[in-house]
């Protein structure tokens, strides 16, 4: 009977483990998952507020704020629900182009015993939009 209910502990303590594993797996996976999306996103939405007009007449790149900001929001939310994120842009120079976005996922609360735990993941990033300094005549 003793050797029975070892077995049961073994079970039980396995089934802890894993599900302990799925919840660190979940995060760090959305975590990931975030990264690559700002990284892209924001790379993309500079792209689209470069001042044609402006580069056209001086050769300078120049980026526009509010159109920056309004292209990584629209192209963030085609990927994702908005409501478990929060954006903050700091930095956004114009000229020369370079543009610093915090996003913070809300995540969903777990309930461990009697504590609730929540795990919100920042991820910052830092772009600069740069002219490969061709030339074509």
């Amino acid at each position: 009977m003793r050797e029975s209910y070892w077995g049961y502990w073994i079970i039980v303590l396995g089934v802890f483990v894993i599900m302990i594993m799925m919840l660190i797996s979940n995060v760090t996976t959305t975590n990931t998952q975030d990264y690559y999306l700002i990284k892209e996103v924001t790379e993309d939405s500079m792209v689209d507020a470069v001042d044609l007009g402006y580069y056209r007449t001086s050769g300078e790149l120049r980026i526009n704020s509010e159109k920056f900001v309004e292209s990584f929001i629209r192209r963030f939310s085609e990927n994702v629900d908005l409501s478990t994120y929060k954006f903050d842009f700091y930095g956004i120079y114009e000229a020369p182009p370079k543009v610093s976005v915090k996003v913070t996922t809300k995540s969903a609360s777990y309930n461990i015993g009697v504590n609730s735990e929540s795990f919100d993941i920042v991820n910052r990033i830092d772009g600069i939009l740069e002219l490969d300094g061709t030339t074509t005549n």
